[in-house]
């Protein structure tokens, strides 16, 4: 059983998962889970795609026995994050993450800062699920994320399908109070609440509840 039951990224059919926003709340009900977030992909969601999908999940809010949350995976770009502030506002909060394959890993780094300086971002995706292929970058650039991060008030989620960050980040970003969340990135009902990894890293890194973006509702 998880101490911090909780999954604030997951895909449906409104992007490229296979379920509905009803078939996750239920997977994420028979996990026991505390609190589920729904973040389908930004590029998905334009015009009255958007607007079916907010609606959508504000209907389920009323209906579930989990805290449900709505938000969207952006992505960043060179050209920053696509996601409108008028879209920001209609929804509980924003993932950005780095999808471009890159060879340079000090040019993901600059992209992750683009996104750290958006004010509509409030939690950094999968940090660092390249560097295993393409190589790491230097300390100095880790540590400018985190000097960024925790000077912005963002978060940083802790990716079970990933695996990542590592737990010497994860360690610093409790150190600094840098907020954290729990992610399995279930594109399938299935999936919902496969957490298990970003919680046992969590907690080796020495996380406490307070430690968590959404530990009010844990």
């Amino acid at each position: 059983m998880l101490e911090f039951p909780h999954d604030v990224h997951t895909h449906t059919a409104y992007s490229d998962g296979t379920g509905s926003v009803g078939d996750n709340v239920a997977a994420a009900e028979e996990k026991g889970l505390k609190l589920l977030g729904i973040t389908d992909h930004s590029h998905y969601l334009t015009g009255k795609a958007f607007n079916r999908y907010v609606r959508d999940i504000e209907r389920w809010k009323n209906e579930a026995d989990v805290v449900l949350l709505a938000g969207i995976e952006a992505n960043v770009t060179h050209s920053g994050v696509d996601v409108a502030g008028g879209m920001r506002k209609r929804l509980d909060y924003v993932i950005a993450s780095v999808h471009l394959w890159l060879d340079d890993p000090e040019e993901y780094v600059e992209l992750v800062k683009l996104a750290l300086l958006d004010e509509n971002v409030d939690i950094i995706g999968h940090f660092g699920a390249s560097f295993r292929y393409i190589g790491y970058p230097s300390e100095e650039s880790i540590g400018e994320v985190l000097e960024l991060a925790e000077e912005r008030g963002k978060a940083f989620e802790i990716s079970s399908r990933y695996r990542v960050p590592e737990i010497d980040f994860v360690r610093e970003c409790v150190k600094r109070g840098i907020k954290l969340v729990f992610s399995s990135d279930a594109h399938w009902p299935r999936g919902i609440g496969n957490v298990g990894w970003s919680e046992r890293v969590f907690k080796k890194a020495g996380g406490r509840k307070e430690d968590l973006l959404f530990a009010e509702f844990l």
